[in-house]
């Protein structure tokens, strides 16, 4: 059959648009290594993929403007392709992986329950004229393709079916290689210390590595992903720009756009303030990173291990992941929900040969154990090591502006205050207040641009090189990956590990000697029983915490970074948390996670799902009030449509449409900086939506101040809602 003959698309033949697959899953090959019998499978995929389209309802829809797809006459094309695999030379069980991708690499009809409502004159309609090409497929068949959707190298065949159909289809380049990695990083002249040189050594394994701040954990995960194609994977969006500001201008320095991408909810904004690329290129930039067509990505969680889910496509990702390296930083971050999904992630990512990291400055034995459990045996090392830190003082009671008060106007320097809910962070900063100190709030209910100004302006206090005096109030917000250095700490207990990394945050280079002397940590061991787990309630786990308390009761002085360690290895087993909280949210998750089917959920609705909390977008009145011509200016410019000027040359249209997305995506922002990301029980409508043109958001009655951010103005007491 000569598909030159026949359209794949209005300006390409199947052939043509066939050959473009071929090439694209050749030049994957080309940089990262796919196993050779998938590449056969993926190579037969390919080539029979469209042949579907050849039909004559098809043909006629591709040459017209006006048709649409007739659900009474035509069958799609994916279901038809199945038809034509020749299987004079392919093995019943290769068959089955191939017929799997075809049929399922588009799935906006359920292709299985099309082929059951199949009527005979429908299908030798579709099928007239090619009948000496066509195999007969009967209903087990059927079954039996569908059974491969639990087979992992059918789910990779049909991802990497997928990923070069899209690639072609968009026009877009399928991979950029990662060539340059391990130059740059040598170009830094840097001798490597024993923790990156165990980086190297291990390149090919699975790896867990235990580094206390300030070791250089970002080079070693960088020098154990090398010259391959990577994921960095970190918990905050701050902390995952200053990584990427820094990769970008310390370490690779040039060709930006086609070896480093940012990728989480806020990219876009971050890209248009960067200035990496020409106006008109940030949406090509923005989708390189979207793709998964960059070398090295730095990303929260969400963009990258939502495939747990199984949903409509998910292949796509498996697939990709399966030639990766994954670094996942600081996973003690992590809620017990969030750690079922890392686990089922590495678990399906290790099955597909891809490999994975874990760099983090404390571990829960009992975290490697369920790792373990799922993966096998993991190349454990820990580096802690350093000079000594820490001085604490453990006080069994509540956190209170009086001793920090006091001790400020004693001491003066830097002091970081840490609460474990935005509430009590908001008392203590309005206590601090009244004395006329210099303090100020940082948590995640400010609008956006209040919270970017805070976030800039506390790295900046709090360089280590910056000798200033005052107070920062905050929550767990600055708990991981966050380069600041304070010279004091009083914070809340929530569990010892969390607690070690707040640590983090002060005496971070270990040069401040001489305030060893004193305490320089203040840990209060008391906090509000409402956080503890309790069926939905809460995100404290109680016996972790008075695991934790009990451990620092009974400890005063300075706490060494092996002591650290040995705090943790001794006291977090399997065994003593067995029965924890933890362990039961984490079984409850995990099993469910387990029990999805293939294809059973949509993508937009495991959004939802992944990120653990339903959060709403809103505008605090006041805001809204104090802004309000400009808000509605820019939502009028938001209805604006783009409108191809076909007298235009193809490349200077996507120019211009490119250019007109990224210029409404720039005033979307302006309406954007004045959002703030709430639970459903701060919501207090007032009636009013500003239309985005993407999305609706509410304007809300509440409290909210720039320097105190959003409080909720309802009357009937609801349990503190926050980790962040």
């Amino acid at each position: 059959m000569d598909l030159n003959k026949y359209l794949a698309k209005p300006e390409k033949t199947i052939r043509e648009h066939t050959d473009d697959l071929h090439n694209n899953f050749k030049i994957l090959e080309s940089y990262y290594p796919i196993p050779k019998k998938t590449s056969e499978l993926v190579e037969q995929a390919i080539e029979y993929h469209d042949y579907g389209k050849v039909n004559k309802y098809f043909q006629e829809r591709v040459k017209s403007k006006n048709k649409h797809f007739d659900l009474e006459v035509e069958i799609a094309h994916n279901l038809l392709s199945l038809f034509f695999i020749n299987r004079d030379k392919i093995e019943d069980e290769d068959f089955y992986k191939i017929a799997y991708a075809v049929m399922n690499h588009h799935q906006k009809y359920d292709p299985y329950k099309k082929f059951s409502a199949l009527d005979d004159n429908i299908l030798e309609n579709n099928l007239e004229g090619f009948f000496d090409f066509c195999n007969e497929i009967g209903a087990r068949e059927i079954e039996n393709i569908k059974e491969e959707r639990n087979n992992l190298e059918a789910q990779l065949v049909k991802g990497f079916l997928q990923k070069c159909d899209y690639s072609a289809s968009g026009g877009y380049v399928i991979e950029y290689p990662n060539d340059f990695l391990n130059e740059s990083l040598n170009n830094l002249g840097y001798k490597w210390r024993e923790l990156q040189e165990y980086a190297i050594e291990k390149r090919n394994e699975n790896i867990i590595m235990i580094a206390n701040t300030g070791m250089g954990k970002t080079e070693a995960g960088l020098l154990w992903i090398g010259d391959n194609k990577g994921f960095f994977i970190l918990p905050l969006r701050t902390a995952i720009n200053a990584m990427y500001d820094r990769i970008k201008e310390d370490i690779i320095k040039e060709k930006i756009d086609e070896r480093l991408a940012l990728l989480h909810s806020d990219t876009m904004s971050v890209y248009m303030d960067e200035s990496v690329v020409e106006e008109d290129k940030v949406r090509e930039y923005y989708n390189k990173g979207k793709n998964l067509s960059m070398p090295l990505t730095i990303s929260t969680l969400d963009q990258i291990f939502d495939f747990v889910y199984k949903y409509k496509g998910f292949e796509l990702k498996l697939a990709t992941l399966s030639y990766s390296k994954i670094v996942i930083d600081e996973i003690q971050a992590y809620s017990p929900d969030l750690i079922a999904y890392i686990i089922s992630a590495l678990e399906m990512i290790n099955k597909a040969n891809g490999k994975f990291a874990i760099i983090t400055a404390t571990l829960f034995p009992f975290i490697k154990d369920l790792i373990e459990e799922k993966v096998g045996k993991i190349e454990y090392k820990s580096f802690i090591k350093g000079e000594n830190r820490h001085h604490i003082k453990a006080i069994d009671g509540r956190i209170n502006s009086e001793d920090i008060k006091i001790f400020y106007n004693n001491n003066h320097g830097k002091i970081l205050v840490v609460c474990n809910t935005i509430k009590e962070a908001q008392n203590i900063y309005k206590e601090l207040v009244e004395d006329n100190l210099n303090v100020k709030l940082l948590h995640s209910k400010f609008t956006k641009e209040h919270r970017l100004n805070k976030e800039k302006e506390i790295l900046e206090f709090g360089k280590t090189e910056n000798i200033n005096n005052g107070i920062w109030v905050s929550t767990s917000l600055v708990e991981a990956s966050l380069d600041i250095d304070f010279d004091y700490l009083f914070t809340e207990l929530n569990d010892i590990s969390g607690f070690f990394q707040r640590l983090g945050r002060v005496n971070r280079k270990g040069i401040k000697k001489e305030m060893l002397v004193s305490p320089n940590v203040f840990v209060y061991l008391s906090i509000n029983n409402n956080l503890f787990i309790n069926g939905e309630r809460g995100f404290i786990d109680p016996d972790i915490f008075n695991m934790s308390k009990n451990i620092l009761l009974n400890f005063s002085g300075i706490l060494s970074e092996e002591k650290k360690a040995s705090i943790i290895e001794k006291n977090f087993t399997s065994e003593n948390l067995k029965n924890s909280k933890f362990m039961e949210r984490y079984l409850q998750v995990k099993k469910y996670i387990d029990s999805l089917y293939v294809n059973e959920m949509e993508l937009p609705d495991v959004k939802k799902y992944f990120r653990n909390i339903i959060s709403f977008k809103i505008i605090p009145k006041s805001i809204y009030e104090n802004n309000k011509e400009e808000i509605l200016e820019n939502e009028q410019k938001l209805k604006a449509r783009y409108k191809y000027n076909f007298k235009i040359s193809k490349d200077e249209n996507d120019k211009e449409r490119n250019l007109f997305r990224v210029r409404q995506q720039k005033v979307k922002n302006e309406i954007e900086k004045y959002i703030i990301s709430v639970s459903i029980y701060d919501l207090n409508s007032t009636g009013l939506v500003v239309n985005t043109g993407f999305e609706k958001i509410q304007v809300i009655d509440c409290n909210y101040d720039e320097k105190i951010g959003f409080i909720r103005k309802k009357k009937e007491k609801i349990r503190d809602q926050v980790i962040f």
